[in-house]
């Protein structure tokens, strides 16, 4: 586990403090017209992962100390809250993830589309870390970005490949006179 040096102090907590002065809504308006998730799961999460301990998040401290630590909150939580925020949260880029990578997959995007949205979302997110005052060395950024977008380029020609692949097989089924319920069904159990 990360193990993170942050004081006690809730004054010596620094980040977020770009945005000081903004109301929650206008904080959630922002992330809304741009990601998946609210105010509320951005700032908790964040601080969950600044307050990491061996044994897990520091719930109880974040809860009680929240309006002091994130200009935008106003509101103390419950250990409980602060632990629904940050599930909501990991279950959120879940979703968006497997939806990005089903669009991905599924031969929606060009190799050079999925570059630009790549890029459209890096952009994003670089902001995000920026307004939370969150430093990334700019050599591991790079890194990371170069490693996703050759990953989503194998992921675009592998995806094509197989579709077409997909395709061939249902012509010559479709040439031997077998159905789609011939070759079985699949379960949307979840």
């Amino acid at each position: 586990m990360v193990m993170h040096s942050y004081s006690h102090d809730p004054t010596k907590y620094h980040k977020f403090l770009k945005v000081d002065g903004a109301q929650y809504d206008q904080v959630n308006r922002f992330l809304r017209k741009r990601t998946f998730i609210t105010a509320r799961e951005w700032a908790i999460s964040r601080l969950c992962a600044d307050f990491q301990t061996s044994s897990g998040a520091e719930m109880t401290y974040i809860g009680r100390n929240l309006p002091k630590l994130v200009p935008f909150m106003t509101d103390t939580y419950s250990p409980q809250a602060v632990n629904q925020a940050r599930v909501s949260f990991k279950k959120k880029v879940s979703k968006a993830g497997a939806t990005f990578l089903y669009g991905a997959m599924c031969g929606f995007y060009t190799p050079q589309e999925l570059d630009d949205l790549l890029f459209e979302v890096s952009e994003v997110a670089r902001f995000l870390l920026e307004i939370e005052s969150t430093d990334i060395d700019i050599d591991a950024e790079l890194e990371i970005e170069d490693r996703v977008t050759e990953i989503m380029r194998q992921v675009a020609e592998a995806s094509a490949r197989l579709l077409k692949e997909r395709g061939m097989e249902r012509e010559e089924k479709a040439v031997s006179g077998e159905t789609l319920s011939d070759l079985g069904s699949q379960s949307f159990d979840a």
